[in-house]
């Protein structure tokens, strides 16, 4: 079963066309990176998969539920890393996750028990009781990934997250969001950075709205460097 389905999805701003006719189908356990340059249309496909805007063009459905028609069911089975850091700054990580674990109507030691499991995954256990302002941009973005995991989620999305980080931040969130792919999750990573997807990464390749290629990272570079194909991709506008 597809875990994250996107059929036939178009939207418009006015006269502007953001997405195009966008389709790909994604399974569980797979890092998937969504690779286009910047307004290839990447914002406004995480802001239709997360409900913050609504096309009538074309179907999302994640973990078989449409988001549509069960918008609850399937914003249920997702968690969402946004490119803008949404921390509470004066709270504790602690607090943060504790306070997020509430909207997901988690309480008690159920809260607790997810809280625990989303700051071993993100090795950030021994700084829950800093507050999110100390924290440095690296830990902060593993601050909201363990908070978007605290539901137990079946596709974690992440929309740009290494924007603003050092490289050394940046090598740490990749490698972190690639083990928890290894563990059945669905990765959705939204990028225009190639450093960050590994040879045997799927990557949707999104170009002025439309998709150019839904492959293998190694399988759309070919004999090339992958930054090659995709320049070469984006700036003919068509498959390699």
């Amino acid at each position: 079963m597809s875990m994250l389905a996107v059929r036939d999805v178009s939207y418009s701003y006015g006269a502007k066309r953001a997405l195009d006719h966008v389709s790909f189908d994604l399974p569980a356990g797979r890092f998937c990176a969504l690779l286009g340059p910047n307004g290839a249309g990447k914002s406004t496909l995480f802001s239709l998969m997360t409900r913050l805007l609504v096309t009538r063009q074309g179907t999302i459905s994640v973990a078989g539920h449409d988001l549509a028609r069960n918008p609850r069911a399937a914003l249920a089975r997702i968690g969402v890393v946004f490119q803008q850091q949404t921390l509470d700054l004066d709270m504790t990580v602690l607090q943060n996750l504790r306070y997020f674990a509430a909207l997901q109507g988690l309480s008690g030691a159920a809260a607790q028990r997810s809280i625990d499991g989303a700051l071993e995954r993100l090795d950030m256990r021994e700084r829950a009781g800093e507050k999110a302002r100390a924290l440095n941009g690296g830990h902060r973005r593993r601050m909201e990934i363990a908070r978007a995991l605290i539901h137990d989620p079946k596709v974690l999305m992440l929309d740009e997250p290494t924007v603003g980080l050092d490289t050394g931040s940046r090598k740490a969130i990749t490698a972190h969001v690639h083990d928890l792919a290894e563990t059945g999750l669905l990765v959705f990573w939204a990028t225009h950075l190639v450093d960050e997807i590994r040879d045997h990464d799927d990557v949707v390749v999104l170009h002025q709205g439309r998709v150019l290629r839904h492959d293998t990272a190694a399988a759309i570079a070919g004999d090339q460097a992958l930054i090659d194909a995709f320049i070469q991709m984006t700036a003919r506008g068509e498959p390699a």
